[in-house]
């Protein structure tokens, strides 16, 4: 796929989003060198967390860009509701017991995965979120335990990554973009780009 002719750079570790940009056909480096605390103001909306954290990450980048050159970065948050409507931002289990615990509360019932993304030259910065629902039917702690333990899912966002074990047995249905829950609205970070062109 032609481009334009600023080098692409990736801010991000994820192997995921790695994964999905590479899938556009995008040539492009990874550079995870940053300076910014991945922590925001806990009275901020769950909705605006991972948009807070994404241009933190763009902004947290360890040197100036250059003319030719463009930073993506990104956040992705799960985000629950409470039997009372109380919204609560389900980042990355620290542990298996946090695991387990993220697990129990999406099982049998709807969350939104949030994801958003910076865009940043030397001039210009865009910065947008997409948000997808998902379903999950009810599972039993045997199954949690054996998604927990088998995929060890302590780098992703609500303990759970969709292309995995537990997306093809545990998610009725999806309302949104797959590459979202992923953590990388793939084909609205390629129209993006079309703004950045040199």
């Amino acid at each position: 796929m032609a481009q334009n002719h600023k080098s692409i750079i990736l801010g991000s570790a994820s192997p995921r989003r790695k994964e999905l940009l590479a899938g556009l056909d995008l040539a492009f480096t990874v550079d995870t060198e940053n300076t910014f605390i991945e922590s925001v103001d806990a009275d901020l909306q769950a909705d605006q967390v991972p948009l807070a954290m994404s241009k933190g990450k763009s902004h947290g980048f360890h040197r100036p860009l250059t003319a030719s050159e463009i930073l993506i970065t990104s956040d992705t948050v799960v985000v629950v509701s409470d039997d009372n409507g109380k919204k609560e931002v389900l980042g990355k289990p620290h542990d298996r017991e946090a695991a387990f615990g993220m697990l129990r509360k999406l099982s049998g019932r709807s969350h939104e995965v949030i994801t958003a993304v910076t865009i940043r030259d030397a001039s210009h910065e865009k910065s947008f979120c997409d948000t997808a629902k998902v379903y999950f039917r009810q599972m039993t702690d045997e199954e949690i335990s054996y998604y927990i333990d088998t995929y060890k899912p302590f780098d992703k966002a609500g303990a759970y990554g969709i292309q995995e074990w537990i997306g093809y047995a545990a998610i009725e249905k999806i309302e949104g973009s797959f590459f979202t829950v992923m953590g990388f609205p793939t084909e609205k970070v390629f129209e993006a780009l079309k703004e950045f062109k040199a």
